[in-house]
């Protein structure tokens, strides 16, 4: 156990976390999703859900702010025009973690290809159908004071 960090996010997590670069993206997948079949780096976290751990992780984890949209989602249906509870729940979670960052639904056709390309996929238990999310990574930017070594 750590001192302020969520005890859900394991170290293969907190590794990949921390390994991860700017712009590099992570997927977490439903349990329905062929994460292993997918996966260029596979992290499992059976027994948990998407927004357990898709709120651990914006707690730890910068998102881009060079880019128009740095958290994606799947939407029901494929059809980004449709939503279903889960992704209520993913909005609502976003907008209270982390303010001023919009989640874009994705079709099927540009979330899929997404998650293959991504960093790392967390596969979870989450039961919901179409509950998948991914995250782009920013920075952390100098302080004022900080001492820069070159």
């Amino acid at each position: 156990m750590l001192i302020g960090l969520p005890a859900i996010l394991g170290p293969e997590m907190l590794f990949t976390l921390r390994a991860m670069g700017h712009g590099d993206e992570i997927a977490l997948v439903d349990g329905n999703y062929p994460a292993q079949a997918h996966a260029q780096r596979l992290v499992r976290a059976d027994g948990h859900g998407v927004p357990a751990l898709l709120e651990a992780i914006l707690q730890v984890m910068p998102l881009d702010t060079d880019t128009p949209a740095a958290i994606f989602r799947a939407a029901l249906n494929n059809d980004p025009a449709q939503s279903g509870p889960i992704h209520v729940r993913i909005d609502a979670l976003c907008a209270a973690r982390v303010p001023g960052y919009r989640v874009q639904p994705l079709s099927g056709e540009a979330l899929y290809p997404r998650i293959r390309a991504a960093h790392t996929i967390i596969a979870t238990s989450e039961p919901a159908l179409f509950g998948n999310v991914i995250l782009r990574k920013g920075v952390i930017r100098p302080q004022d004071g900080d001492v820069q070594r070159e």
